[in-house]
C-alpha cells in the first residue's frame, strides 16, 4: 500500500499569513456582562437560594460578533470554573433548530458519560443536568432558536453559568437580561481594518476609513470581508473600497452588498466555487467536499479554499486535516448568490458529486480496516490515490473530523423524501466505516439517528421494505441498550413490513427477531415457536446452512425451558444439517452443546462420547479455543464420573492449548465481526460465560472466536452454562449485526 495518498501527516493548511485572532473592542459589553454574574438574582434578593444556573443572554444579528464575544466572555471567566467549559450550537448553519436529543446526547458525550442510542429526549437532558448538579462548570449555548431549547439544559445548581447567544431575547427564562450588540466602536473597527491592511493605507486616509466604517454599519463580519478584499489588492486605497460600495447602492444590508463586491472580484471558477459552498452540510467544507462541489482538483480546491479564508469569507476549524466553516451570517446570502447564477440542474449535480465524493471516502476508508481480505484490496487500489488513506488510523482520524457533515449529508441527502440508489449507498457506507472504526456500540446512537432518518421517509412514502429493514436495524440497536420490549414491538412491525413488501428475507430475519426477543424476555415457548416459524420458511427456501443453525437456535431455547429431550432431538438435527453442508466448524460445536444438554439430562456416559467427538471436529477445524473448552468440559465430566487422574490430564491438556493460541484470538473487537457485514443475517446469539468458580484458563477458552468471514458463518449456536440452562443461562443478542438496505449498485 506504498501509493496510498489522504494522510494526516501528509495534509497541511498552507502557510499563508493570517490575521491575528485577538478580540477587539466590546470593552463596555464586557464590562457589564462581568459586572452581571456578580449581580444578585430575584431569588437572592427575596431571601432564596437560586435553584438553577445564571443565564447571560448576548443578542444580535448574524455577522455582529455576538459568538466572538460570548467566547472572549468564556475566556476571561473560566478561571472561575474548575470543571471546564461545554459547548453546543442550537441551530443548524441555515438556521433549522437543532432537536434537543441531539444536543444533549453531545453534551454528554464531552462529559465521557453515556448515553443510549434511542433514549428519549426528556432522559437525556436530565441526565445531563444531573451530571451538573455537582459541577462548577460553564455552558455556552450558541445560536439559541427559542427560549425553550436553553431551559431543558439549564442546570439545576447556581455553581453554573450559562452563556447563551441568540438573535433576540429568549423570554420565558427568568431573570434575564440581554446584552443587545450593535455594530463595534469606531476605533475597533478601524483595527480591525488595520490588521488586514496595515497601518499606512489607514492613516494616509482617515476620512475613507471612518467611511468606510460608516458604509459597513461597524458590523465586524462586513468589516472582514472589507479588509479581506483590500489586502488582495495591496495598490489599492481605501477610499476606492468605499466608491465601489457607495456604487451598490443601498440595496440589502452592508454585508450582503461587500460580499456582492467580493464576490465580483474572484476569477470565473473561484467564484463558482464560492457560491457553491451554500451546498456544504452543515457549512463544513474540506477541500475534498470542495473539489467534488466545483470539479476541480483537490489541490486546487485546496488552494482556493486557503484563499477563502485569507479573504475572511471562511473560518478555519481545528481538526487534524484541512476544514473550513461558512460563517452562518455568509450561508443564505451565498443561497441567494448560487440561486440566481446557477442553473438548478448545475446545483443538483453538484451535489450528486459531493455525496458520490463522500460514498467513495468512507468505502476508501472501511476497506483500509480490510487489508487482509483480497477483494477489499483490490477495490482499494481501484481508488483514485486522492481517496486512499495510508493507514486505518489515517482513516479514524478523518472519519470522527468529517462526522458532523457526514451526518449533515444523510440527512440531507433524505430531506426531499427520496431514497435514491445515492442516498442509500451513502447510508450504508456511513454505517460500515463507523462500525468498523468505532464498534457498533460506540456508533450506536449515530446509527439509530440514520435509521430513523430512514424508517420516516419509508413510512411516508410507503416503502414497506425499506421500512422493514429500518425497523430490524432500530430493533437490533433497541435490544442491544437493554429495550427489550421496544425491540420486540419494532421486529413484530418488521414482520408485518417485510410481508406487505413479499421479502421473504425480512421475515425470516424478523420472525427470528422475534424469537430472540422472546428469548430474551424469558418466554422460551414463544421463542421456540418463532423460531420454528423461520426454520419452516428456511426449508420452504432450501437455505441448508439457515435451518442447519435455527435447529439450534429451538434446541437453546427448549434447553432454557429445561425440555432436553426437545433440545437433544433439536441439536442432533443441527448436527447432522452441519455434516451436510459441510461445515466443520459448526458441526463441532453444534456437537460441544449437544454434549452439554446431554450432561444436562444426566447423561455423563452419552456426554463424555459426545464431547470427545466434538474435540476431534474442533481439531479438524483447526478451532484451539473449542478445542481447550471442550478439553475442560471433558474434564468436568471424568471428574462426576469418579476419574480425576484423567479430569487432570484433559485440564493440563486445555491450559496448553490457551498457552499456545496466539494472543490475539482471545480478544474479539466487536467492529472486526460488525464491519465485515455485508448484508442481513440473523441476530447472534451469545457464547456461554464462564459459570461460577472457573479458572481463569477456562473463561478464556469460553470465549467467542473472533470472526473471519463475517457473521453469517462465524455465528455460533446458543450455549448455557454448565450450572444449568435455568437458572443462569445467556440470553440471545439480537443485535449484532446490520440489516442493510442493499443497492442495486455493483459497488455496494
Amino acid at each position: 500500500m506504498t501509493d496510498q495518498a489522504v494522510d494526516t501527516d501528509g495534509v497541511r493548511l498552507s502557510q499563508r499569513p493570517g490575521v491575528e485572532p485577538r478580540f477587539l473592542g466590546r470593552n463596555r459589553e464586557l464590562k457589564e456582562l462581568r459586572a452581571d454574574i456578580e449581580r444578585a438574582g430575584l431569588d437572592t434578593l427575596a431571601g432564596r437560594k437560586a435553584p438553577r444556573a445564571r443565564v447571560l443572554l448576548i443578542a444580535g444579528r448574524p455577522g455582529s460578533g455576538r459568538t466572538a464575544l460570548a467566547e472572549e466572555l468564556v475566556r476571561q471567566v473560566a478561571d472561575r470554573y474548575e470543571d471546564g467549559m461545554l459547548r453546543a450550537r442550537l441551530s443548524e448553519p441555515d438556521g433549522t433548530p437543532v432537536p434537543t436529543e441531539r444536543t444533549a446526547r453531545e453534551l454528554l458525550a464531552a462529559l465521557e458519560l453515556p448515553a443510549p442510542a434511542g433514549a428519549a429526549e426528556d432522559d437525556l437532558t436530565a441526565a445531563f443536568r444531573e451530571a451538573l448538579a455537582d459541577r462548577r462548570a460553564l455552558l455556552l449555548l450558541d445560536d439559541a432558536a427559542d427560549a425553550e431549547q436553553v431551559d431543558v439544559l439549564l442546570p439545576d445548581t447556581p455553581e453554573c453559568l450559562v452563556v447563551a447567544v441568540s438573535g433576540g431575547p429568549l423570554t420565558g427564562i427568568a431573570d434575564v437580561r440581554p446584552c443587545t450588540l450593535g455594530g463595534l466602536d469606531t476605533k475597533s473597527a478601524l483595527e480591525l481594518l488595520t490588521r488586514y491592511t496595515g497601518s499606512v493605507r489607514i492613516t494616509v486616509d482617515p476620512r475613507a476609513a471612518e467611511r468606510l466604517v460608516e458604509q459597513c454599519r461597524a458590523q465586524p463580519a462586513a468589516l472582514t470581508l472589507a479588509g479581506g478584499w483590500l489586502a488582495a489588492r495591496p495598490t489599492a486605497a481605501v477610499a476606492d473600497l468605499a466608491k465601489h460600495l457607495h456604487a451598490e447602492g443601498d440595496d440589502g444590508t452592508p454585508l450582503s452588498r461587500v460580499l456582492r463586491l467580493v464576490h465580483a472580484s474572484l476569477s470565473t471558477p473561484a467564484a463558482r466555487m464560492l457560491r457553491l459552498l451554500s451546498l456544504a452540510p452543515a457549512g463544513l467544507v474540506d477541500p475534498h467536499i470542495a473539489s467534488a462541489l466545483a470539479g476541480c482538483s483537490v489541490n486546487g480546491a485546496r488552494t482556493t479554499l486557503d484563499d477563502f479564508g485569507v479573504l475572511g469569507l471562511l473560518k478555519a476549524v481545528d481538526a487534524p486535516l484541512p476544514q473550513y466553516e461558512v460563517p452562518g451570517c455568509l450561508l443564505p446570502l451565498l443561497h441567494a448568490l448560487s440561486e440566481t447564477q446557477d442553473r438548478p440542474a448545475e446545483l443538483q449535480l453538484a451535489r450528486a458529486r459531493m455525496l458520490e465524493r463522500m460514498v467513495r471516502l468512507l468505502q476508501s476508508c472501511r476497506a483500509i480496516t480490510e487489508t487482509d481480505s483480497p477483494q477489499a484490496r483490490q477495490k482499494l487500489l481501484g481508488l483514485p490515490r486522492s481517496l486512499r488513506f495510508s493507514n486505518p488510523r489515517a482513516a479514524e482520524e478523518w472519519l470522527r473530523a468529517a462526522r458532523p457533515a457526514l451526518l449533515a449529508s444523510v440527512r440531507l441527502a433524505v430531506a426531499d423524501g427520496e431514497l435514491d440508489t445515492l442516498a442509500r449507498r451513502l447510508m450504508s457506507q456511513l454505517v460500515r466505516a463507523m462500525v468498523a472504526h468505532f464498534g457498533t456500540r460506540a456508533a450506536a446512537p449515530d446509527l439509530y439517528g440514520i435509521h430513523g432518518l430512514v424508517l420516516d421517509v419509508a413510512e411516508r412514502r410507503g416503502l414497506p421494505r425499506e421500512k422493514a429493514a429500518a425497523l430490524l436495524n432500530l430493533g437490533d440497536l433497541d435490544a442491544r441498550t437493554g429495550r427489550t420490549a421496544e425491540a420486540l414491538a419494532r421486529y413484530r412491525a418488521a414482520l408485518d413490513a417485510g410481508r406487505e413488501a413479499n421479502d421473504p428475507y425480512a421475515t425470516g430475519r424478523a420472525m427470528e427477531s422475534v424469537g430472540g426477543a422472546h428469548l430474551e424476555l424469558g418466554d422460551y415457548d414463544r421463542a421456540a415457536d418463532w423460531y420454528g416459524r423461520a426454520l419452516a420458511q428456511r426449508l420452504a427456501r432450501d437455505e441448508r446452512a439457515e435451518a442447519a443453525r435455527l435447529y439450534g437456535r429451538i434446541a437453546a431455547a427448549h434447553t432454557y425451558a429445561g425440555r432436553y429431550g426437545e433440545a437433544l432431538r433439536n441439536w442432533r438435527a443441527a448436527v447432522a444439517g452441519h455434516r451436510k453442508n459441510g461445515d466443520v466448524a459448526a458441526q463441532a460445536r453444534a456437537l460441544s452443546e449437544l454434549a452439554r444438554v446431554q450432561e444436562y439430562a444426566g447423561r455423563p456416559a452419552e456426554s463424555l462420547r459426545t464431547c470427545q467427538e466434538a474435540v476431534e471436529w474442533a481439531r479438524r477445524a483447526e478451532d484451539v479455543r473449542l478445542q481447550a473448552a471442550l478439553q475442560l468440559r471433558l474434564a468436568d465430566t471424568l471428574e462426576h464420573l469418579g476419574d480425576p487422574v484423567a479430569a487432570r490430564l484433559h485440564r493440563g491438556a486445555a491450559e496448553r492449548l490457551l498457552d499456545d493460541a496466539p494472543r490475539e484470538s482471545r480478544a474479539e473487537p466487536e467492529s472486526r465481526a460488525a464491519a465485515s457485514e455485508t448484508k442481513a443475517v440473523a441476530p447472534e446469539t451469545t457464547v456461554a460465560e464462564p459459570r461460577a468458580g472457573t479458572t481463569e484458563q477456562e473463561s478464556k477458552a469460553m470465549a467467542p472466536e473472533p470472526s473471519t468471514t463475517g457473521p453469517a458463518t462465524a455465528a455460533v449456536e446458543p450455549q448455557t452454562r454448565a450450572s444449568g440452562p435455568e437458572s443462569s443461562a445467556p440470553k440471545a443478542e439480537h443485535g449484532a449485526n446490520t440489516y442493510e438496505i442493499r443497492s442495486a449498485s455493483a459497488e455496494d
